[in-house]
């Protein structure tokens, strides 16, 4: 074997070892993709960005929504009602659900997976949380047992005080299923109110339903200055009109 091809070939393998050496270092880098379509999509896709977007604003996939406007089904969200207001809140706001074994089972089950680590099973605030920092109501205690739906509703979209805000992790009716469950809890037999919260509405523990909620307090109030608070659409979380196959109208 010659000199010059002795070299060549020791150039080739350093060349080559750079090379793989340069893609193991770079964690971002997979490297050659077999089928690049399958991971990247080729339409653009809103909740991904790889490349500059040429068409949208600022480059970017996902497009901002027109200013003032409520996206379809979403109505519910935005009543009006500032988040230290709680006193128009437990006035205006009507809950929309029935009491039903069914809504209040469901309540129950959103409790405990959003509220109890703080409020306690029983709603007494002794959970886990709130065992260690104290000052997590109890339900049944003073003011706290006369609380209407209007008023946890609306704790719940805003929080207070060291209660941060849930509005963004539970939509509106789970938030009103919720409510349902605390006024169960604010009778202190914990889970067992549900039973005597029924009774006391008259309504079946077999799930019949019952009209409208209760309002421990200015149970006459009528809603007033609502904007569109708490009405939601009656189609929520569809995508708009049917297809009209491409007709003008």
């Amino acid at each position: 074997m010659t000199h010059s091809l002795k070299l060549s070939l020791q150039a080739s393998a350093v060349l080559l070892a750079s090379v793989f050496t340069t893609a193991c270092n770079r964690p971002d880098d997979p490297g050659i993709e077999y089928a690049p379509e399958m991971y990247e999509s080729i339409p653009y896709d809103p909740l991904r960005q790889v490349n500059a977007n040429g068409v949208n604003p600022m480059g970017i996939n996902e497009r901002t929504p027109v200013v003032g406007t409520v996206p379809r089904g979403k109505a519910n969200y935005y009543n009006h009602i500032g988040k230290e207001d709680v006193a128009t809140a437990e006035k205006v706001l009507r809950n929309p659900f029935a009491y039903s074994k069914e809504n209040l089972e469901e309540g129950k089950a959103l409790y405990l997976r959003n509220c109890q680590h703080c409020h306690g099973e029983q709603g007494d605030g002794q959970g886990e949380v709130g065992k260690k920092f104290k000052g997590v109501p109890n339900y049944s205690a003073g003011a706290y047992k006369t609380m209407n739906d209007g008023h946890i509703y609306h704790v719940i979209q805003w929080g207070k005080g060291r209660m941060m805000p849930h509005g963004s992790q539970v939509n509106p009716e789970e938030r009103w299923k919720i409510a349902m469950y605390v006024r169960a809890l604010q009778l202190g037999k914990g889970p067992d109110g549900v039973t005597d919260l029924l009774a006391s509405r008259g309504a079946s523990t077999a799930g019949v339903a019952v009209a409208d909620s209760s309002q421990t307090r200015d149970q006459q109030q009528a809603p007033v200055q609502e904007a569109q608070a708490n009405k939601a659409s009656e189609t929520p979380g569809q995508g708009g009109d049917k297809a009209r196959n491409g007709t003008a109208n």
